[in-house]
């Protein structure tokens, strides 16, 4: 049998050993974003059981608030900032539409 790619909010509560209310209340307060249905259905991934898990040991072991656990998960999961000489993607774009700006001007002036 297939494993399942989408759990309910019970499926979900069963594996994680959760109450559903308390799955709700963490949704409510941004720790989790589950998939939401046109019929509004909430649909849980594997990612998101183990965003559960990693919520569970930061509240009941480590004694983390909802802000602290939400700050944690927040700061791992932001990109690692690039390197002194590395250029951001916005960065270069920016260099390019200026790069397009000179290109107009000049093109204009020739006319």
């Amino acid at each position: 049998m297939a494993e399942k790619t989408y759990l309910t909010i019970s499926e979900l509560a069963l594996s994680a050993r959760m109450p559903p209310h308390t799955l709700r209340y963490w949704e409510a307060r941004g720790l989790l974003r589950p998939l939401r249905l046109a019929s509004g259905h909430r649909r849980y991934t594997k990612a998101d059981l183990e965003t559960v898990t990693e919520l569970k040991d930061l509240l009941f072991l480590k004694g983390y608030t909802l802000a602290g656990a939400k700050k944690f998960l927040r700061a791992r999961r932001k990109p690692a900032r690039p390197g002194p000489g590395a250029q951001s993607v916005s960065a270069m774009k920016a260099e390019a539409l200026e790069q397009i700006r000179k290109e107009l001007r000049q093109f204009i002036k020739e006319l």
